[in-house]
């Protein structure tokens, strides 16, 4: 190869908007990217899933990778999110689970004794570590495409709350009564089967970085069930765990978590703090204090409401945003499965468009 036919340069990760906003730096514009960005909205991921489960789609090394640079592609966000399910590490450790169309995880044999606890955390959580390759592998894949563009790779996993929910009901739960109930009555128990899961999702996590993530997410979608004093003594010190001293910087979210929102620093452990689209960013920034990133918090709702409602609701995300040490712009939840990707594609230039 001749020096006029040698590729461009390119820039440092580390220079992308979205590690700078976790390293509290603020980019000329803010980063976006979308909970859910990778999945049921886009066509393209509708095609390519056809006839393919969706745990086996996520431990498809080729096939995750590509339905992780889907959205990349088409909607031009500043960061992937790898293209996978919280309970994968849990299928990783053989446990049997399924992810049911129109319903979500069901597991085949709920955890809900003492004895239910002893059974499955008896599985070491290099059992995990060992068994996740085909992770490693597709990040490797992703990460192969996302460098020639200096695009960072998110990667993420289910926090033990949440992951707990799943298992102690059997399956999804609109109030997780059973997790909540062993919480109080049995926390030897609970603080066992939090511990383990939060080797787990630790396992599942440095997995993805070994291969090259650039950064993490942590999801407690259902800790907004739980009052602020049980989150704090039973919750987040397994949340913590999982993810204090990782190479790379974590962000971590919960719905609903406004009444315990500074806790979801964990201690500092976390980079970033997602917030959902129920409270301000103003006030957000507020509670989590000087030296925390924001990230969110776009209401889902209003990604079919008429384009000049949701600009002015953009806008005013991003202005609110301007409270925080840094800002990465996203949905206070996932993207819904009716969105139009059109429309995510017009909230990026939007986003793009504005001076921060």
């Amino acid at each position: 190869m001749s020096h006029a036919d040698a590729p461009e340069p390119r820039a440092p990760l580390s220079s992308s908007a979205l590690l700078r906003a976790l390293a509290g730096d603020r980019p000329e514009t803010a980063p976006v990217w979308f909970m859910r960005q990778a999945g049921r909205s886009l066509p393209e991921y509708r095609e390519l899933r056809v006839g393919t489960r969706m745990l086996d789609a996520c431990l498809t090394p080729d096939l995750a990778a590509e339905i992780t640079l889907q959205p990349v592609r088409r909607h031009g966000v500043d960061a992937a999110v790898f293209f996978s399910d919280i309970v994968v590490p849990l299928r990783l450790a053989g446990v049997e689970v399924e992810i049911e169309p129109g319903r979500g995880p069901v597991f085949a044999s709920p955890v809900r004794t003492a004895d239910d606890v002893a059974r499955i955390t008896a599985i070491a959580p290099a059992d995990v570590a060992a068994a996740a390759e085909p992770v490693r592998e597709a990040v490797r894949l992703t990460v192969a495409e996302l460098d020639r563009t200096g695009t960072p790779l998110i990667g993420f996993a289910g926090a033990p709350f949440t992951l707990a929910a799943y298992l102690v009901e059997g399956g999804p739960s609109k109030e997780h009564l059973r997790a909540r109930a062993m919480m109080q009555s049995d926390q030897g128990s609970w603080n066992r089967l939090a511990g383990w899961l939060s080797e787990v999702s630790r396992a599942f996590l440095q997995a993805q970085i070994e291969a090259g993530a650039a950064a993490v997410q942590l999801f407690d979608s259902w800790a907004g069930s739980l009052a602020p004093a049980v989150y704090r003594s039973l919750v987040a010190p397994h949340s913590r765990a999982a993810v204090t001293d990782l190479p790379v910087p974590v962000i971590h979210f919960g719905v609903g978590t406004g009444p315990f929102l500074a806790d979801m620093r964990l201690d500092g452990a976390a980079a970033a703090v997602g917030v959902d689209w129920r409270q301000p960013l103003d006030e957000a920034a507020a509670l989590v204090g000087p030296d925390t990133t924001l990230q969110g918090n776009i209401d889902p709702a209003l990604l079919g409401a008429p384009w000049e409602v949701l600009e002015a609701h953009v806008r005013d995300v991003v202005e609110r945003g301007r409270a925080a040490r840094a800002h990465i712009v996203n949905l206070g939840h996932g993207v819904p499965p009716e969105a139009d990707p059109a429309v995510l594609t017009r909230v990026v230039e939007l986003v793009h468009s504005i001076r921060s």
